[in-house]
């Protein structure tokens, strides 16, 4: 997917005096330094919220630049501006960029990081970014799915393991009306158990789970139904609650 904005970073980069090159990227300053888009993150994907544009044009810049280099580091750019002294960014802006990266048919592996260790791990942002990517719209999600709305929430709701249980739970619930997302709600519901600062309820998360319409032999279900329903809400608070529901399902 390339686009408008991924142009307009690519310009605004070369106005940097940093090109792309076959094997990287290079800057007018140390021309025989070849650089990673990492790299090139670091150094100067902060400087687009220094340029004279408005607000919204920052923003936009800001993610035609994370299209351009595909560093998650440019999501760490976008978020320090908003905690920083001229934001917060506009957020009709910000949540369509992240939606829109959502529903690309491409590798969307920045966002989803972005969103699970940055707005979904924090609590003070991690509802309101699960309503804007996918909480806000899962009805007309479920009742007009398209191509691109399913990929979005695929990808949500993979890496929501974060997001705490009473956010979640209805979008979770309406998910579950569409055998199309049954799959990434599994996912979901295992990585609340797993992750570091996953949330869930045992009860109403193994309810849940005995709605999904999933193949018997799915990795990790059996497991997980054992866990759930010995009331366990987290590997990490339950030592040992895992292996030994592996052990008892092999």
């Amino acid at each position: 997917m390339k686009t408008g904005s991924e142009g307009a970073a690519r310009r605004w980069l070369a106005d940097q005096g940093v090109s792309q090159v076959p094997d990287g990227w290079v800057s007018d300053e140390k021309p025989d330094t070849l650089l990673t888009a990492n790299e090139v993150a670091h150094a100067w994907a902060g400087d687009v919220f220094a340029e004279d544009l408005d607000a919204a044009d920052r923003v936009r810049l800001a993610f035609g630049l994370l299209d351009l280099l595909d560093d998650y580091w440019v999501t760490c750019e976008i978020r320090f501006a908003n905690e920083g002294a001229e934001g917060p960014l506009p957020s009709d802006v910000l949540w369509d960029g992240y939606r829109r990266r959502l529903e690309a048919d491409r590798d969307a592996e920045p966002v989803t990081y972005s969103l699970w260790v940055d707005w979904f791990e924090d609590p003070a942002t991690s509802a309101t970014a699960f309503a804007e990517v996918l909480g806000d719209d899962i009805d007309r999600v479920v009742a007009e799915p398209t191509e691109a709305v399913l990929l979005r929430a695929r990808r949500v709701l993979e890496c929501s393991g974060p997001v705490p249980w009473t956010v979640k739970e209805p979008t979770y619930r309406t998910a579950v009306r569409l055998p199309a997302l049954h799959a990434a709600v599994f996912r979901g519901l295992l990585a609340g158990f797993h992750d570091v600062y996953g949330d869930l309820e045992p009860g109403a998360a193994l309810a849940l789970l005995g709605r999904l319409d999933l193949p018997a032999d799915t990795r990790h279900l059996a497991g997980l139904r054992q866990v759930l329903g010995a009331g366990h809400k987290n590997h990490h608070r339950s030592p040992g609650a895992w292996d030994e529901a592996v052990r008892s399902c092999s």
